[in-house]
């Protein structure tokens, strides 16, 4: 199994271009959207629908987001919807949070390092099939700070090797650290990625305490809420259960980012706005 992980992570550094480039996708024009949340699948729990009923697909209205070349904090916040999010597997603690999630009928997105499937080469086809995988690059760097075909081989590469793992085309993306600026916005745009930040921070990787990391998540739970938090931290495992039983009692329902956009899109206003428009105030980003 490790050596067929391998072999994905080989490939996905595999068959660069001129100047170490990977080829990428370029997603132009718009969409309409779908209805909201009305119209959402509900099998099972009332936490937000089977979780494991397959990966959520790119609609139009994400494309549409992604063409807009800006990254997104929260959805429109008119729904009771909100997406989970886990950063920097698989690792660890990726099959403690998978089976958490299916257990409680959890939908979440994990936003994983392509280097890192070697760890476990079955987690990325599992977190599809409970939501979503996105592109958190290949080595985890400090983005900004590379040269242009440096970032392109970052996105391009872990992509590629996401795809392959999970089955599933990956047009989601976030930044390591948070860190990013209008060079990668428009990088992940060539590439199809809509560059997905959040709007509430657990501050897991700051090593804030179980009880530090659902007080976090509770205050800023309301809908269209993005939620940070990460798969290699003990803590964060240890207060998944306390989290999902306040969404269960403000009757709100963890879906996928891509879910989540669809069905509470923001409005381009809104994007351009940045974390401001989802209400809060910004703060040092803990994102790693």
């Amino acid at each position: 199994m490790l050596a067929c992980a391998t072999a994905i992570v080989v490939a996905a550094l595999a068959g660069c271009g001129a100047g170490g480039q990977i080829r990428g996708r370029v997603v132009a024009g718009a969409g309409t959207g779908v209805p909201g949340a009305t119209a959402r699948l509900r099998e099972g729990g009332d936490s937000g629908g089977a979780a494991a009923r397959g990966p959520d697909p790119e609609s139009a209205t994400v494309r549409s987001l992604v063409a807009l070349g800006e990254p997104v904090y929260c959805a429109a916040r008119r729904g009771d919807e909100v997406a989970l999010t886990f950063d920097d597997g698989p690792g660890p603690y990726t099959r403690l949070v998978l089976d958490k999630l299916r257990k409680h009928g959890i939908r979440a997105t994990f936003f994983d390092v392509g280097r890192n499937i070697a760890v476990m080469p079955t987690a990325p086809r599992r977190e599809q099939a409970l939501g979503g995988v996105g592109d958190h690059t290949f080595t985890h760097p400090v983005l900004t700070e590379l040269p242009p075909a440096g970032a392109h081989r970052e996105l391009a590469g872990a992509q590629l090797a996401l795809e392959r793992a999970s089955g599933a085309r990956v047009f989601l993306f976030r930044p390591p650290y948070g860190v990013h600026n209008a060079r990668i916005d428009a990088l992940a745009r060539a590439l199809g990625l809509l560059e997905v930040m959040w709007s509430v921070d657990s501050a897991d990787s700051l090593g804030a305490s179980h009880a530090q990391i659902v007080r976090n998540v509770i205050a800023g739970m309301r809908g269209g809420a993005i939620v940070l938090m990460h798969e290699n931290h003990g803590q964060t495992v240890r207060a998944l259960r306390p989290i999902f039983a306040a969404l269960a009692r403000r009757h709100l329902h963890a879906v996928s980012v891509a879910q989540l956009l669809t069905d509470d899109p923001p409005s381009p206003q809104q994007v351009r706005a940045g974390q401001r428009g989802c209400g809060t105030v910004a703060r040092a980003q803990s994102g790693d």
